[in-house]
């Protein structure tokens, strides 16, 4: 992986963390279309970069993080679902980081879900305050984005928006949710490889982190306003046609696989 590859893969996942349409199933993606040998350092720069992306919500929501101890409270009950099932289930889900057919299906699969989600879910309650059982249930649902191409935003603020909370809160707490989610994994898979990264490659890292924080910190605040004006179906009709295409270029034999 070279500078270059790194920064493209880091304006995709800072543009994508945050809006539902898959982040990792991009990175992968954009990996394959790069043409990069998929090796262990790779593995684990995908994971990693997303922690630039998830500094970027500490800073645009600092005030929030300083508000209560119940709130880290809630976040550590929503983050215990994908901490055990991630941690029992680690080998499996990064044997599907390497299947693009994978991330294909599921985002067609999800962009069908996303159009109809403002017309199943969107029936807020007066009650907005995030309780405990709220919390686990929107983790749980979360858990969904172990599977490449499932967005980990999409399956939380869904989550969030099945517990009667307006696009917004769920939105909000979804962004909250990701800095625990994201953060172990990260940590976890850094000292699982860590004998993967060197002076060389550890550049390559630093350089990717920072640009995805750039990048997620104008993707979120684009975002959040542009769902309480449209809602979801764009991103919808998006993941459709992007699965569509991968999936048709798949068959006809066109070799998008990562090796």
């Amino acid at each position: 992986m070279t500078y270059f590859d790194a920064i493209i893969i880091a304006i995709v996942e800072g543009l994508t963390e945050f809006l539902p349409v898959s982040s990792t199933g991009h990175m992968i993606i954009t990996e394959a279309l790069l043409g990069l040998q998929i090796d262990e350092f790779t593995k684990a720069f995908t994971v990693n970069i997303q922690f630039g992306a998830i500094l970027s919500v500490v800073v645009l929501y600092w005030r929030r993080f300083l508000k209560s101890w119940t709130f880290y409270q809630k976040l550590f009950i929503a983050f215990l679902p994908a901490a055990v099932i991630g941690f029992l289930a680690s080998d499996f889900i990064d044997s599907l980081l390497e299947n693009v057919m994978v991330v294909s299906i599921m985002l067609l699969v999800g962009g069908v879900l996303l159009l109809f989600v403002d017309k199943w879910f969107n029936k807020p309650d007066n009650q907005q305050e995030i309780t405990t059982r709220k919390a686990l249930k929107i983790g749980f649902w979360q858990c969904i984005a172990m599977i490449p191409g499932v967005s980990r935003s999409a399956a939380s603020i869904i989550g969030g928006m099945q517990q009667k909370l307006s696009r917004t809160h769920a939105a909000e707490f979804s962004f909250f949710l990701a800095v625990p989610t994201m953060a172990a994994a990260s940590a976890y898979k850094l000292l699982k490889d860590y004998q993967y990264f060197n002076s060389e490659n550890i550049g390559i890292l630093l350089v990717g982190n920072i640009v995805a924080f750039i990048v997620a910190m104008i993707a979120i605040k684009t975002f959040i306003t542009f769902l309480q004006k449209h809602g979801f179906k764009i991103f919808g009709w998006y993941r459709i046609i992007v699965g569509l295409v991968l999936i048709t270029l798949l068959l006809l034999g066109i070799d998008l696989q990562v090796i």
